[in-house]
């Protein structure tokens, strides 16, 4: 690439770079887009590339898939209900394993390798997630499954001013002091909702949201929340991607100015959503 080029693309970004200098951007990293240690590094190269720029990156991770694998590999069985994990108390114990632990340290030792600094936590730390227990669609018990209550900022505040960069691990703690299981995507949109981010951005594995169902040519760049609900019924926005719409709509009507789902596994997604016109997924606003 010659140098004159290169120069062009620092000027084309630099507006943006202005424009989002101090705004807080909430990224919810799946295990979907975690498919080697080439597209995990691309990823948190972005984010800490936002620090840098003099933005306030928060890091929200799931880790299913993970959690699979290990309960396979321990002879848990693992059932779902209504397409959620019954998770009892031996399934409790991995998934605290894998998403407080294992992946939460995989994010931040990376994060730190490549010059950020970053802070590995749950939602229990502080109290940042407070969380209900609920049961299925169909009123069937799934164990200690939460759904978030409320969220308290304060330690995240703490690491703002430090300069920290928060990796959030999706553990909520119940009234009853028990751990529970949150759906990373609603925990993405209820902390988004509550620091009222400037973005929530979803990084999946499909180009965001189609009017026509699986067909990328039908992509949306930009659609209003009003034009979301019918999709949902005619059954378009279907299966994991129906968390990610309700978490946008609810960070929405808590303040977030702008959500995104946009495909992660392309290299630099982020830096080319947030400091591009074109971007490259679906921007849902107001």
């Amino acid at each position: 690439m010659a140098p004159a080029h290169k120069a062009q693309i620092l000027v084309e970004a630099f507006p943006y770079i202005r424009k989002w200098h101090g705004a807080t951007v909430v990224v919810k990293y799946g295990g979907s887009t975690r498919s080697g240690d080439v597209e995990l590094k691309n990823t948190l190269q972005d984010i800490v590339l936002m620090k840098f720029v003099g933005m306030r990156p928060v890091v929200v991770h799931g880790g299913g898939k993970d959690i699979t694998r290990l309960t396979e590999k321990l002879g848990i069985h693992s059932r779902f209900v209504d397409g959620l994990r019954v998770t009892d108390i031996p399934t409790m114990e991995v998934v605290e394993m894998v998403l407080g632990g294992k992946i939460n340290k995989e994010l931040v030792s990376t994060i730190q390798q490549l010059g950020g600094q970053a802070v590995g936590l749950s939602g229990k730390d502080g109290g940042m997630l407070e969380a209900t227990r609920v049961k299925s669609k169909t009123g069937k018990d799934i164990g200690y499954v939460g759904k978030v209550s409320k969220v308290n900022t304060s330690l995240l505040d703490i690491l703002d001013k430090e300069q920290f960069i928060p990796v959030i691990a999706p553990l909520g703690l119940g009234k009853d002091g028990k751990t529970y299981n949150v759906n990373a995507d609603e925990a993405a949109g209820a902390i988004a909702g509550a620091l009222k981010a400037e973005k929530l951005v979803f990084l999946t594995d499909v180009p965001g949201i189609c009017k026509k169902k699986e067909d990328p040519k039908s992509l949306c760049s930009t659609i209003k929340i009003k034009e979301v609900v019918p999709l949902i019924k005619k059954g378009v926005i279907s299966g994991g991607m129906i968390p990610k719409v309700q978490a946008c709509l609810h960070a929405l009507k808590a303040g977030v100015h702008k959500t995104h789902i946009i495909d992660g596994t392309q290299p630099h997604a982020l830096l080319l959503e947030i400091f591009t016109p074109e971007g490259i997924g679906t921007e849902l606003i107001p």
